[in-house]
């Protein structure tokens, strides 16, 4: 699956978040933002990203972005996931996996052994006229915020 790089356009999209609440890209026309893609709710990685992003969501919003998570969990578990740890941004259920396909963050992955099919963690800063600013495939959980903001 081919992964959108710096520089694509991204057409508009829609997805639905942990409040029910419809988001589409046209609605960040003019604004910065950051599409965060990950794994599965409530895991450890999982958890130390948001968390992250959750601790410098202030500063981020001072840097003038947005942010908006994705995963293909369902609408419950990413309410309770973002309830659980307080969380600021909205989380898309991505259940049918149409924003994760359209930014090519699906596919084969191994862990402890063992080949399957999942996202791959990946975040895209997207300029305010929907244009791939920049992409980071090699996300750092613990220290995501940081990551972003040393290339502003």
């Amino acid at each position: 699956m081919h992964s959108l790089q710096v520089g694509d356009h991204i057409p508009n999209f829609s997805g639905t978040d942990d409040n029910g609440k419809i988001h589409h890209l046209n609605d960040y026309k003019g604004k910065k933002l950051i599409l965060f893609f990950f794994p599965k709710a409530n895991t450890p990685g999982c958890i130390n990203e948001v968390c992250n992003l959750r601790d410098n969501y202030t500063v981020l919003n001072e840097a003038g972005y947005s942010l908006l998570g994705v995963s293909a969990d369902t609408i419950a578990k990413q309410n309770k996931f973002a309830t659980k740890f307080n969380l600021p941004f909205p989380l898309i259920a991505d259940e049918q996996k149409s924003i994760i396909n359209l930014f090519g963050v699906w596919g084969p992955k191994n862990f402890m052994g063992n080949d399957y099919e999942g996202i791959y963690r990946t975040t895209f800063i997207i300029d305010g006229q929907g244009v791939v600013e920049r992409v980071y495939s090699k996300v750092k959980t613990k220290e995501h915020a940081t990551q972003i903001l040393e290339e502003v």
